[in-house]
């Protein structure tokens, strides 16, 4: 039985999903990368999902979001089906797009974290030795200076949505918002901030490459490689499956979000054994999502936090 997970209005995270078996099914071309700007612009507007940071791997996506109204299942439900049924049609693959491992969710509780993972995701085809830099990445991608003033834009795609449907318009824009934890006034710091931390990222991929004697793949070859070949690089296996992050050198802001995450799973497992057993005045923690969703359970005001 997997973990039950808190679900909070205004709370961001770090969403990744991985392709089966890290086939390179999102090969960085025109077509696949229009798609999913598409589909992630059509789900982040229907659920009033604010979107920060992107980056669309061969093997798998990353994207950084904040989920105002606590609807995240809803709408990581919504766009990863759109996704790979369009793949299905552009790629002509029979059989599952994603991999069966559940998607990662973590959840940035600081603005420290909020900076390290919005430059490590994009800071990943620099990781992968596929660009030297990020911005030369020629998939779908935020660049450092877009985040709270651009937008992603994208045309309608010619497969997989039907033109007569009317929740799918020819044009769609999404603006890239600033993350909850930065003001307005403090946004061009905030730039500043990710942005030397990708340098830090993409310096360290550097010093890798030369210490194994490595070349760029380059974004050209890139976007050439088979979609049906799988990623041939060594991934370690996770023994851990994070479900929080606080930033490097925050031990004591860690184990409090680590108290508070064994509270709420505590307080849900007293609540569900009580309702299993028939006691339906059963209350659940604060930031209960599939119970109350589908069952409708009591779920407390309060919320479940040391922090």
């Amino acid at each position: 039985m997997s973990q039950p997970r808190n679900i909070a209005p205004g709370a961001t995270y770090l969403i990744t999903r991985r392709v089966l078996r890290r086939h390179l099914l999102f090969r960085p071309d025109a077509a696949i990368t229009q798609f999913l700007v598409y589909a992630l612009a059509v789900s982040a507007r229907r659920y009033s999902i604010e979107v920060h940071a992107l980056c669309a791997m061969s093997s798998h996506l990353h994207i950084i979001v904040t989920d105002a109204n606590g609807v995240l299942p809803r709408f990581l439900q919504f766009f990863h089906r759109i996704v790979a049924l369009g793949t299905k049609v552009l790629r002509e693959w029979e059989g599952p797009v994603w991999d069966h491992e559940a998607t990662s969710v973590v959840r940035l509780l600081t603005h420290a974290a909020v900076v390290e993972k919005i430059a490590y995701v994009l800071a990943n085809p620099v990781a992968a030795g596929l660009v030297g830099h990020a911005r030369e990445w020629p998939g779908a991608k935020v660049d450092v200076c877009e985040i709270g003033r651009g937008e992603l834009r994208a045309t309608r795609p010619a497969v997989y949505f039907d033109p007569e449907n009317p929740q799918w318009p020819e044009q769609v824009t999404l603006q890239l918002a600033l993350p909850p934890t930065v003001e307005q006034d403090s946004a061009e710091g905030f730039r500043h901030a990710v942005a030397a931390e990708l340098e830090r990222y993409e310096a360290q991929a550097h010093a890798e490459a030369h210490r194994q004697r490595l070349r760029f793949l380059g974004a050209e070859r890139a976007s050439k490689v088979s979609p049906y070949e799988r990623a041939t690089s060594v991934e370690a296996i996770r023994d851990r499956n994070p479900t929080f992050a606080v930033g490097r050198e925050q031990r004591d802001t860690w184990r409090i979000a680590a108290s508070a995450v064994r509270a709420f799973r505590a307080t849900y497992r007293a609540a569900l054994e009580r309702w299993r057993a028939g006691v339906r005045s059963a209350v659940f923690p604060a930031g209960t999502w599939w119970m109350r969703t589908f069952h409708g359970v009591h779920v407390t005001d309060a919320v479940l936090t040391t922090m």
